[in-house]
């Protein structure tokens, strides 16, 4: 077992203090319609593609990302309505 390395300890507690933070932060108003609010694996995920990978088409991840929450939204929608057409 390696021994314990505080700088990388305190950078990966900084991260997720960035991660939560920024998570709350949007959670505070409302996700647009028809999508799900971002998460904080979402956020992660642009953040590494956008500011540290620099992507070479930002537009694209960011599309990307819209489809995702679309279509998890919508897939949230039909398993609400499959749970409530078995309780009937």
């Amino acid at each position: 077992m390696s021994p314990s390395n505080p700088i990388r300890n305190t950078l990966v507690l900084v991260a997720h203090l960035f991660l939560a933070i920024t998570t709350a932060a949007e959670r505070a108003s409302p996700a647009p319609a028809g999508m799900i609010p971002l998460t904080r694996n979402e956020i992660r995920h642009l953040f590494v593609r956008l500011a540290i990978v620099a992507a070479s088409h930002p537009l694209d991840c960011l599309r990307w990302s819209e489809w995702r929450r679309r279509h998890q939204y919508r897939a949230r929608q039909a398993h609400y309505q499959r749970q409530a057409d078995q309780e009937r």
